[in-house]
């Protein structure tokens, strides 16, 4: 399931940042990124998310992004976090956590570890997990087991019946617009 999470993740590789998307090719940011890897690996996501703001700095707010990560994901030990697992960043001590990213090549002990990830000003990309992203490294999570659930591809209605909603109509795959 690891490589395929992987997968998912580069698929999504140079999709432009755009803050509150989760859009594959059009925009997305981190917290879209996991969005979408979850609606390619399982479908419909099982929440409705709430606005968020972009701001990395928040202080003395709440716990969002690790929370919903508590409920909807399995919780690694983050020595024992290896690619495919969803890593939680927290920019400042004093700041709530407020950037996600996918570790892609791992495990996370390794030195040339990498991530995917979106962030304002840069488009989806996979960098290296260097010291500075480490620093910030608060948490890390796996997808759960999806060894029972049925892939988007052959669920009724195929792979549009997946396609994020957005102001009363959906984006198809191929990126053109229904109501």
């Amino acid at each position: 399931m690891r490589w395929q999470i992987v997968a998912e993740a580069r698929r999504w590789l140079g999709t432009p940042y755009q803050h509150g998307q989760s859009v594959c090719g059009v925009g997305c940011d981190c917290l879209g990124l996991i969005r979408g890897v979850w609606r390619g690996l399982y479908g419909p996501e099982p929440w409705v998310l709430d606005p968020y703001t972009g701001d990395w700095a928040e202080c003395g707010g709440e716990e969002r992004l690790k929370t919903a990560c508590d409920r909807w994901l399995r919780p690694v030990a983050l020595t024992a976090a290896q690619a495919g697992d969803v890593l939680i960043f927290r920019m400042r001590d004093t700041a709530v956590a407020k950037h996600a990213a996918i570790l892609s090549a791992g495990p996370i002990e390794d030195p040339r570890a990498q991530l995917i990830h979106a962030y304002w000003g840069h488009a989806v990309t996979e960098t290296w997990l260097g010291r500075w992203w480490r620093r910030h490294l608060i948490a890390a999570y796996a997808y759960p087991d999806a060894a029972h659930l049925t892939p988007p591809s052959s669920r009724p209605g195929g792979l549009e019946s997946t396609a994020p909603k957005i102001r009363g109509g959906a984006f198809r795959r191929d990126l053109s617009w229904h109501n």
